[in-house]
């Protein structure tokens, strides 16, 4: 009797439970739903200047959203010559008032475009409507693209021109002048053999506190003609000259090996220092370039003679003296007993570089790896960090930092020489410029010595070209569409191809860095255009991408993103999960971060939704349709997942390990994230996430 009781007390709680739910929802308000869908909702961003009203086209502003704040759509209405929309917080009916249409941004999908540095091929022109650049890709017209580029970059463009603007000369720190790009629309195309993608984007720059709009530029803005290569190297030589007046500082941090093995490799390394500090004295340089020295060995825990696992024998601040530096350095030391294998922490000594050094006030910034053994792979039960070369490659960049590799491929380490390769390519890669990878033949300690010779060198004399007004115009002068600098400061070794090409791509970073420190203070940034069209390639070179794709996302809703992927591995991994809910909640967590980031937490089976995932719900094809980039993980089916080995699923799920280990170190780094309304940094501050590195 009393368990017929309690299944009839539970079932009637049930329905005041299931009647309370449909009464809420029957009072509640919902979003306007897009055209179309069943389930994605109307959503827009705040412009900078946007204002809340409590009716639409009357009264005083009542409020002032924090700019790109994201908000749902709840009704639409003509007033005061103009719509306005009604707007929310959720989708659960928190209405906060009216805005006008004109100060919002249709966002119905969480995709944004960063412009990568244009230095070395073109810069991104912007059409004012598709057809006009479908018409130019489609036919690969050469001649007129050409004549549309120079007019652009001179600043004489038509009103009946098609293009009406181009993307600005100079890098644009998004930390320092935060901007927007959303893509509103997108279309697949082909150029050559490369496939493309035409994008509609609108542009928004964050205002600084002065009301002044950084970077604002448009066609009418431009440089130098393309037509006259004089121009373009007078121009260079002229802001080189106008910076020998700053301090353009380099820092260089050495991560070294101090294990068993590396005791000839430390010492030639203290030595090309002494060299450099001697020309930096002789040029009057002192504190222009900055050494920070890192050294790292492997886990103690397994063999605990070797005494630590990281060590900063010199921070950059330290090392602004050849004084300073050679008096903390003498103390390194190698291991006096070998490691537990060929295979080092080295990613430790990696992280350590870029999170515990200061870079504030470095314009180039560089980490040195110096190793004879490869990297512990994220998953490795001894690893510290748990990270991948591909994501620690990501945190660097995101702290503007390029890491070069100099790989020691001794005899002892042969077996492993391959597979090391690999992991120090992905480390060192650096975009438009290639990986910062050299593998040192038979690990000779003398070729070691004059590679390091001649990479020390080059990165000082980048710093001494800003110094002295001069700089690389040499390619300049004869090529001023495509500005590619000739290594001239460092010497290049013709005996030796594989120098001669490491020097080259640090020569070409080298000046995409003094160009980017050259033109900080200039007035070209993002342009101020709605609704433009643009193609995600090079036209000249379409092998060549000219956008980083991102998400946009904030410290709450990374954390977020943590939680729930780490709870669906966990719940996989206690055997909880089919291999389909995995996929599916997999899918379903990818799907939402790329359309609706508001939403994490409530995709996934693993958060106890109680309606499933998006798969189960059926809403899996309103979330991925129209988006115009998909992740490793949409693309993965049941039927590829099951057909691969054991091996390579494990190796996926390593993958996704080592992003959850990203997001925890990048929610961490609070330098990185910009809080839109100039407050603290706090859960809504946001980050540019690359699209490569979420699930």
């Amino acid at each position: 009797m009393g368990e017929r009781y309690l299944t009839w007390f539970l079932a009637f709680l049930l329905c005041v439970v299931a009647a309370a739910g449909d009464a809420q929802a029957a009072d509640g308000r919902q979003p306007l739903l897009l055209p179309g869908k069943h389930t994605l909702f109307q959503r827009v961003l705040a412009k900078p200047e946007a204002a809340l009203y409590t009716k639409p086209g009357t009264g005083e502003a009542t409020s002032r959203p924090t700019p790109f704040s994201v908000f749902y759509v709840y009704a639409r209405k003509q007033a005061a010559g103009g719509e306005w929309l009604e707007v929310g917080t959720d989708r659960f009916g928190a209405v906060k008032g009216w805005i006008p249409a004109s100060e919002t941004i249709e966002w119905n999908q969480g995709l944004t475009v960063a412009f990568r540095d244009p230095v070395g091929q073109d810069r991104v022109l912007l059409f004012k409507d598709e057809s006009s650049l479908k018409n130019l890709v489609e036919k690969r017209d050469l001649k007129r693209y050409e004549a549309l580029y120079q007019q652009a970059e001179s600043g004489k463009l038509s009103s009946d021109s098609p293009v009406v603007a181009i993307q600005p000369k100079g890098y644009i720190d998004i930390r320092k002048d935060f901007y927007l790009v959303p893509i509103r629309k997108h279309e697949d195309v082909y150029m050559g053999d490369e496939q493309a993608m035409l994008l509609q984007v609108a542009t928004v720059p964050l205002r600084n506190k002065q009301g002044h709009q950084p970077g604002q530029a448009s066609a009418s803005a431009g440089s130098a003609p393309a037509a006259s290569a004089h121009a373009a190297a007078a121009t260079v030589s002229k802001a080189l000259r106008e910076a020998a007046k700053k301090h353009f500082r380099s820092g260089v941090v050495f991560v070294i090996d101090s294990t068993q093995s590396m005791g000839p490799y430390i010492d030639r390394t203290r030595e090309a220092v002494r060299k450099i500090y001697n020309t930096i004295a002789k040029a009057g340089l002192q504190g222009d370039v900055n050494f920070g020295l890192v050294a790292y060995r492997d886990n103690p825990g397994e063999v605990p003679d070797l005494g630590y696992l990281v060590k900063t024998f010199a921070t950059l601040k330290e090392g602004r003296s050849a004084k300073g530096f050679f008096s903390r350095v003498k103390a390194i030391k190698p291991a006096p007993v070998s490691s537990r294998d060929f295979v080092e922490d080295t990613y430790a000594g990696v992280k350590t570089a870029i999170e515990d050094m200061d870079w504030t006030s470095l314009a180039a910034r560089y980490v040195i790896v110096i190793t004879d053994a490869g990297a512990r792979p994220g998953h490795d039960p001894l690893s510290s960090t748990h990270m991948t070369a591909e994501s620690l490659n990501q945190l660097a960049r995101d702290k503007g930092i390029a890491v070069a590799v100099l790989h020691l491929l001794t005899p002892a380490g042969a077996n492993n020489h391959e597979r090391a390769r690999r992991q120090y390519q992905k480390l060192s890669y650096y975009p438009g410029v290639g990986s910062l990878y050299y593998g040192v033949e038979t690990g000779d300690v003398n070729a070691f010595g004059r590679v390091l010779d001649a990479l020390a060198e080059q990165i000082t004399n980048q710093v001494r070209e800003v110094a002295q007004g001069t700089g690389q115009t040499q390619q300049a002068a004869a090529d001023s569409k495509s500005v590619e600098p000739v290594a001239a400061s460092a010497p290049r070794a013709k005996e030796d191809p594989k120098l001669a090409e490491l020097q080259s791509k640090v020569a070409k970073l080298g000046y995409a860095l003094q160009m980017r420190y050259l033109q900080q203070d200039d007035s070209g940034q993002i342009p101020e255009v709605f609704n433009a069209w643009l193609v995600d390639r090079d036209f000249r070179h379409p092998e060549r991408q000219t956008l980083d794709i991102r998400v946009l996302l904030t410290r709450d809703q990374l954390s977020d993103l943590y939680n729930v992927l780490q709870q669906v591995l966990e719940t996989a991994e206690e055997g909880l999960l089919s291999p389909r809910n995995f996929l599916n909640d997999l899918k379903s967590l990818a799907a939402t971060v790329a359309r609706d980031p508001q939403e994490l937490g409530e995709t996934t089976r693993a958060t106890g939704a109680s309606g499933g995932n998006l798969a189960d719900l059926g809403f899996m094809r309103e979330y991925v349709e129209d988006l115009p980039y998909t992740g490793e993980v949409m693309n993965l089916s049941l039927e590829d997942w099951q057909e691969w080995p054991a091996k390579r699923q494990l190796a996926f799920i390593h993958r996704l390990e080592e992003k959850i280990n990203y997001y925890k170190v990048l929610h961490d780094h609070t330098d990185l994230w910009v809080s839109l309304d100039g407050g603290p940094i706090s859960g809504d501050s946001v980050f540019p996430i690359a699209l490569d590195m979420l699930p």
